[in-house]
């Protein structure tokens, strides 16, 4: 894909369908010659009453709109053929059409809950302009069934407007030149600037119907009249502002792609493709000085559907044969197996991660390359079992002991969980001030001080009584006041403490002496 520089005017190209509900349904449910050649409405119940939520273009051509009841539609069209209206399935179909649209552009919108918003800008050379761009879209789509309209002009709402409002004029203006906008849509109704019903209403009691006549008039008037979000929606419609579009996927910092002449099918020649990409992608990284934590691929069937894998690194990496070996790993673990249908005629690698990666020496530092073969490990256990199945130990910064450390996925992208301060190594002669295993929960024992806010002098652990020699301590953890449970948290008190055996413990007291309840002693370590 190529950089699109940020004085490049942006393009967009705007997908309206009109009729989806009632395309789906056709696409989905078989019918017969005589169903087929009948208006459909789908309907919802509202307010104790079905009434119509879509229809057809047949039935839309007979008079039958959205509101009317389903008795009053059965009374002036007998024969019409009623389903239930399925909005979730709508939206997923939508979902899988923006997917679909990916394979001309990666920054696509989705305008719920019948509209697509495409960023085409530096993407039209690779069709031979946007005419051929625009037809390559509009007839795949009509290909699948779907009614479809569709507009490119400067700015999102200028095309989104002409393509849902623009009928009698898109011949003319479906493909609207750069700086040109306010001419197209000024013979549009003032409902393609979606503003909400009560406004459109008064702007049609007041006399402006087009956007013409709107953008005759003087923006502080309009907006103190009808609301400040007016002539904001007015200067997008006509060109003067553009505020982009919420791609559903972000723009990935590396992208690379294969376009096939004809469809590939056998998996050997799909592999091949993606490491080739895999190098692609690499060369950018070396040249920025990054490498890659997250690498997704994109297969893009002939027949539309769009399958996506990801795999992640523990280090950054721009290394083929590393990215190579996780998708090797991650292809091999799949449930079920890669389909091609009738073949994959693009294929698209995403680096959604990156990462600073300088030069490192790894053949005379044992340790470098220690590291780099535990990152390699991870990286496939996690391709083959999923990331979340690869835990490490992360810090927590708080002092309760048992909440010091929890599992996090190895290959994880945060690296939050190292101690910002770093960690003292200390003395080797010096005593460990925790112990190497903590148990949990504590074990309860019965011990006995000779004082009563003293260290043991003894205690029994599993039925075996352990004297104690050396003792250290006490070393009180108070609760975190923060938590909503830390007031029902007694004070601890803690001693590493020494049996006539050499074995050292981590003891400590529950609770302080005159309290209630009684202080009670627990084990919560046990030092090597």
């Amino acid at each position: 894909m190529s950089t699109v520089s940020s004085t490049s005017p942006r393009r967009y190209l705007a997908l309206w369908f009109p009729f989806l509900p009632a395309d789906r349904h056709r696409r989905a449910s078989p019918v017969s010659p005589a169903q087929a050649e009948a208006p459909l409405i789908l309907v919802e119940k509202v307010a104790n009453a079905l009434r119509i939520a879509a229809v057809d273009r047949l039935g839309l051509s007979l008079g039958l709109t959205p509101g009317l009841t389903l008795a009053d539609a059965r009374a002036r069209i007998p024969h019409l053929v009623a389903a239930d209206m399925d909005r979730a399935a709508d939206a997923a179909l939508l979902a899988r059409l923006a997917d679909w649209c990916d394979r001309y552009t990666p920054l696509v919108a989705v305008e719920e809950p019948d509209g697509l918003v495409l960023d085409i800008t530096g993407c039209a050379h690779f069709f031979a302009g946007e005419e051929n761009l625009r037809r390559a879209v509009m007839e795949g789509l009509a290909r699948s069934g779907l009614t479809v309209r569709g507009s490119v002009a400067g700015t999102p709402q200028a095309a989104g407007a002409l393509a849902r409002f623009g009928r009698k004029t898109l011949g003319r203006h479906d493909i609207v030149p750069p700086g040109e906008e306010e001419m197209a849509v000024r013979p549009l109704p003032a409902a393609a600037l979606g503003v909400s019903p009560e406004v459109l209403l008064a702007l049609t009691r007041a006399g402006l119907k087009t956007v013409g006549d709107l953008a005759d008039r003087p923006s502080a008037p309009l907006a103190a009249r009808f609301g400040a979000d007016l002539p904001a929606r007015l200067a997008r419609i006509l060109g003067r502002e553009d505020v982009g579009i919420s791609p559903r996927r972000p723009l990935p910092p590396c992208l690379v792609e294969r376009r096939f002449a004809e469809p590939v099918a056998r998996e050997e020649d799909i592999v091949a493709a993606l490491a080739g990409l895999a190098r692609r992608a690499g060369g950018i990284l070396a040249e920025r000085g990054e490498g890659g934590r997250r690498f997704e691929a994109a297969f893009f069937r002939a027949d539309g559907r769009v399958t996506r894998l990801a795999v992640a690194t523990g280090r950054p990496t721009r290394d083929a044969a590393v990215v190579m070996r996780l998708f090797r790993e991650r292809l091999a673990a799949l449930a079920d197996p890669l389909d091609p249908g009738f073949g994959f005629d693009l294929l698209r690698l995403a680096v959604t991660v990156c990462e600073p990666l300088g030069e490192s020496q790894t053949s005379l530092d044992g340790r470098t390359v220690e590291d780099e073969e535990v990152a390699a490990l991870v990286d496939r256990l996690g391709a083959r079992f999923g990331p979340a199945a690869v835990l490490r130990p992360a810090f927590v910064d708080t002092h309760i002991p048992e909440r010091a450390v929890r599992m996090v996925p190895a290959a994880s992208l945060d690296d939050s969980t190292t101690p910002a301060c770093g960690w003292s190594a200390g003395r080797l002669d010096d005593p460990p001030a925790r112990p190497v295993h903590l148990f949990d929960p504590p074990q309860p024992i019965e011990a006995l001080a000779e004082v009563p806010d003293g260290p043991p002098l003894r205690f029994r652990w599993r039925r075996v009584l352990h004297e104690i020699t050396r003792a250290e301590g006490p070393e009180r953890i108070a609760p975190e006041w923060w938590r909503d449970e830390a007031g029902e948290e007694p004070t601890r008190d803690y001693y590493r403490v020494e049996d006539t055996a050499g074995r050292r413990f981590w003891v400590f007291r529950r609770g302080l002496f005159g309290e209630a309840p009684a202080p009670r002693w627990f084990l919560h370590g046990v030092f090597a």
